[in-house]
């Protein structure tokens, strides 16, 4: 039996339970379908939920493949959707170790008030603009309480 370590918290046990029930029930339908998940922890404040808990190591876990999967060889084109500049040093560094042999490229939302994207000055890198439509097309609506 799995074992749920559980913050001090000011929402009912059922709620909490409930919630990453709904979490690991996803979890399970992606990798049916061939996604690779990675758990990570979350960090929880001392006054949760009042405030947010956080999400910790993702961006370095997500720099790490990126660029061990470059050196693997396993893509020719890498793609980061991100606009966090922690992210920067692995661009940098696929983009010069292997100009020739892996292409990059980043992806970011595109609105009215928004235009930010991971570039690297002096170079070309394209730019996947993605939209609310783009969203919506592939936004997941299922139900994972059941």
């Amino acid at each position: 039996t799995p074992t749920l370590n559980t913050p001090k918290m000011h929402i009912p046990p059922w709620l909490w339970f409930r919630t990453y029930s709904a979490h690991m029930n996803q979890c399970a339908q992606w990798e049916k379908g061939g996604v690779t998940v990675i758990h990570r922890g979350l960090r929880y404040p001392r006054d949760w939920p009042n405030q947010r808990a956080q999400e910790k190591g993702i961006d370095t876990a997500l720099a790490i493949d990126f660029v061990a999967m470059a050196v693997d060889g396993v893509y020719d084109v890498g793609v980061i959707m991100s606009t966090d500049t922690d992210l920067l040093p692995a661009l940098e560094f696929v983009r010069t170790r292997f100009d020739e042999e892996r292409h990059v490229a980043v992806a970011a939302w595109r609105s009215t008030n928004n235009r930010r994207r991971l570039s690297i000055p002096g170079t070309n890198i394209w730019c996947h603009w993605l939209n609310r439509d783009d969203y919506a097309s592939v936004a997941d609506q299922t139900n994972y309480n059941r």
